[in-house]
């Protein structure tokens, strides 16, 4: 349920009002829009309806939200979201582009990886330390030392980070790090994961799973923003269908789906959508002209050497090429790079 507060609703009654739904065994969210503030309310809301919620001061009316996921519907908040990733604004009129190595592999690579993609526009740097792998014998990651060499490209650089948690017990030692903390397409319905980033500070980058429908995916962003963390940004990733030419199927009808479901951003990862290093290009045009807040592509010196996907990756000279192709484009849609 929303309520929706009138313009000149003070503190006062904001807070009486939270403190009724507390009450009730409900939890209430605040959202503070442009031009009104509103209370998302979850639990059962039949709880609420023998509450007169329209007479209580400062209320202007009392809205049921008809979809499973209410934080991150458009219901409950009309204009978008915007992702502050410290300082890297994700969800607003610049394209925000993450770029970097599949996993991280040694500090001197890194550091040569992300001085190449902030040159050619890059602001946040991509990078596993810990990887999900399908098989247990390939390279799983450097963990916490794979974590301090992206700080200390960070410090060199000056990009934001982003890698991935795995586990709830990882959570705190990620947190340490990163800037933004990626949530992988194996775990999006991980539940105990997803609440406890949701419990985080630290901005979340949620990837769609690979046989997962958008309402499953959104409801999985839901689970972050009902504990608290309204950081939420989405990705697509490509889902599996009966289509074997490529790694995945990029889902591109999936950006201006969301972006009408939901007021979250929406990125896209054309590497891991494709699995091709020559298809990443068209396709991130392409989520562009779609619509896409940003992407995350996976940029590697020297791809035959890689530890994981180098099929998927793009020497540091194409990504540099494709980001000069993708200004013009984003220009074309009223965005820029």
């Amino acid at each position: 349920m929303i309520i929706v507060l009138r313009p000149d609703a003070t503190k006062k009654q904001i807070d009486h009002i939270i403190e009724k739904v507390k009450k009730l065994g409900l939890k209430s969210m605040v959202s503070q829009g442009i031009e009104r503030t509103i209370i998302g309310v979850i639990g059962e809301e039949d709880l609420l309806r023998v509450q007169p919620l329209e007479a209580y001061p400062g209320v202007e009316k009392v809205m049921s939200i008809l979809k499973p996921y209410k934080l991150v519907s458009r219901e409950f908040k009309k204009e978008n979201s915007i992702v502050d990733t410290d300082g890297v604004k994700i969800g607003g009129k610049k394209i925000v582009v993450m770029a970097g190595p599949c996993s991280v592999e040694n500090l001197e690579g890194l550091r040569k990886i992300g001085r190449a993609v902030k040159a050619s526009g890059a602001l946040i740097l991509r990078g596993g330390a810990f990887k999900p792998r399908s098989s247990p014998y390939s390279f799983q990651g450097l963990g916490e030392e794979g974590l301090r060499y992206l700080n200390e490209v960070k410090k060199d650089t000056g990009l934001k980070i982003v890698t991935e948690v795995m586990d709830t017990r990882d959570v705190e030692l990620v947190e340490k790090y990163a800037d933004m903390l990626q949530v992988g397409a194996r775990n999006m319905q991980n539940f105990n994961l997803l609440k406890e980033v949701g419990l985080s500070k630290k901005p979340v980058l949620l990837k769609r799973g690979i046989s997962s429908t958008i309402k499953e995916f959104l409801m999985s962003a839901e689970y972050v923003l009902s504990n608290g963390n309204f950081n939420c940004v989405l990705c697509e990733r490509g889902i599996r269908t009966f289509e074997d030419s490529t790694r995945f199927t990029l889902d591109l009808n999936a950006v201006p789906l969301i972006k009408s479901l939901s007021h979250l951003p929406v990125i896209v990862d054309p590497s891991h959508g494709t699995g091709k290093w020559d298809l990443v290009g068209a396709m991130s045009r392409a989520a562009i002209a779609a619509g896409a807040d940003g992407l995350i592509v996976e940029v590697h010196p020297n791809p035959e050497d890689a530890y994981s996907d180098g099929a998927q990756s793009l020497l540091p000279e194409k990504f540099d090429a494709m980001m000069k192709e993708l200004a013009p484009v984003a220009k074309a849609v009223g965005r820029e790079l």
